[in-house]
């Protein structure tokens, strides 16, 4: 970040400085000791589990030129600044926010129940063909991560992808305000946070507040095959680019094909055009968060060729749908990051395709679905079934229901497989897997799931 004034943070955030310190500028901004830089401003924040003014010594101990503090009846590490604020999370995100308004950087938001994250890292390098753009890092998209991120801009970036995320009504208008979007992207309306939101419409509902964001001139890209969005865009003051599989996409992908295990290509319809598309990661999925992407290209003025350069650079992420050939042609597909209903469809669809000796799926619980999750998790097991899973691989405490739903759909209580945890599977595996076996390994995040993908791809399991 370009280095900030005392005075400047001061004036930003609306605090009031009540003790001078040594350094004449800030370098950086951190919520965390463990990755204070020399040079930063801490920023302890207060949660119902922490509290980070309790860190403030070690911040300064590791080289924190200056602390925000919500705090005053405390003792303050010596001979670095102390600013004052009423609020430090309110505090960081109006700092972000005048940093942003610094510059001329123009945002492109990303939301949706799914796929955020793979279509933020494809739009961030469609758009970094032609432009100097920064990304959300890793899963900074909430009201912490996406402040933390702006404050990474300086002069040369003249587009920021962010990635904004929601667990609750309300949040994503939070992160609007503080990054109004030139460009939004939703790509799909799923039953992630369903059980507190209760309903699809009302993640709708939620979603469409990056819309509300919009300033003028700004334009929305929404994925027309998800029937809810398909039916707000009418509803929608702003142009609108839509796309998918179907009419009325004005994007439209058409003879997908898998190409070989770990890629895809489709025709690419436009303004009356045809365009052939490849991607080097696989599944239809894939396809749509590619359509996001060629929505944001065009946006900014890119050909269809230098998207296409773009899109080829996207290799995806070792904990999404990541393949990889192990010993004895077995091909593991590590997609352990997360899961909802839509993404173990879409992984399964994938092991379904691929060539090889067995299919083998192991999956975990998906979470937080609430009063939904026994039908989501019956509806996988039919689509594993659906799908030609030779093996099903269960763990977790809504199991029973993969393995019902697997088993109304037809198939064998012999090709089912439960087990406790994580070091279970692992053992299994060392006396099952064989020649040419094709694995999927997905769960929810609390699942844990990347330890049996880890074990598979070092030799441990096979």
């Amino acid at each position: 970040m370009k280095p900030l004034k005392i005075e400047e943070i001061v004036k930003a955030i609306d605090g009031r400085l009540v003790r001078t310190g040594k350094a004449g500028k800030i370098t950086g901004v951190s919520t965390d000791t463990r990755t204070i830089k020399s040079g930063d401003l801490f920023i302890p924040l207060a949660g119902e589990r922490f509290d980070g003014h309790r860190f403030m010594e070690e911040a300064a101990t590791r080289g924190a030129s200056a602390i925000l503090t919500q705090e005053l009846n405390i003792r303050f590490p010596k001979d670095i600044h102390i600013i004052y604020t009423n609020n430090t999370l309110k505090a960081l995100q109006a700092l972000s926010s005048w940093h942003l308004n610094r510059f001329a950087t123009q945002v492109v938001a990303i939301t949706g129940s799914t796929g955020k994250t793979t279509t933020k890292d494809m739009v961030y390098e469609v758009l970094s063909v032609k432009h100097n753009a920064l990304k959300t890092l890793g899963n900074y998209n909430n009201e912490i991560g996406l402040p933390l991120t702006l404050l990474n801009l300086d002069r040369s970036h003249d587009i920021a992808v962010l990635e904004m995320g929601m667990s609750d009504l309300g949040e994503i208008s939070c992160l609007v305000q503080l990054a109004p979007p030139k460009l939004a992207i939703i790509t799909n309306v799923g039953v992630s946070h369903i059980e507190r939101l209760g309903s699809r419409e009302n993640i709708l509902k939620a979603k469409l507040e990056v819309v509300g964001g919009l300033g003028e001139g700004a334009t929305a890209i929404i994925n027309s095959d998800d029937d809810l969005l398909q039916t707000a865009t009418h509803s929608l003051a702003c142009p609108v680019i839509r796309f998918g599989t179907k009419p009325p996409a004005d994007l439209m992908a058409q003879d997908i094909q898998l190409t070989g295990d770990e890629g895809m290509s489709y025709s690419l319809r436009i303004e009356g055009k045809t365009y052939e598309i490849k991607l080097n990661v696989p599944g239809v999925h894939n396809v749509y968060n590619s359509l996001a992407a060629i929505g944001a290209g065009r946006a900014f003025g890119l050909t269809i060729q230098e998207i296409q350069e773009g899109l080829l650079k996207f290799k995806g992420d070792r904990m999404r749908l990541n393949i990889s050939t192990i010993e004895n042609d077995v091909k593991v597909i590590n997609d352990s990051y997360n899961a909802s209903p839509d993404s173990m469809m879409a992984a399964l669809n994938i092991l379904g395709s691929m060539e090889g000796s067995r299919k083998i799926a192991i999956l975990g619980d998906m979470l937080e679905l609430g009063d939904y999750s026994k039908e989501a998790h019956k509806q996988v097991g039919r689509a594993a079934t659906n799908c030609g899973i030779d093996i099903l691989v269960t763990r977790g405490q809504f199991a029973a229901w993969t393995m019902e739903g697997a088993t109304s759909a037809g198939m064998s209580s012999s090709s089912l497989v439960h087990l406790d945890s994580n070091g279970d599977i692992i053992t299994w595996l060392e006396g099952i897997v064989a020649q040419g076996d094709r694995i999927l390994i997905k769960g929810s995040r609390g699942m844990h799931m990347e330890e049996i993908a880890a074990s598979l791809q070092d030799g441990r399991a096979g």
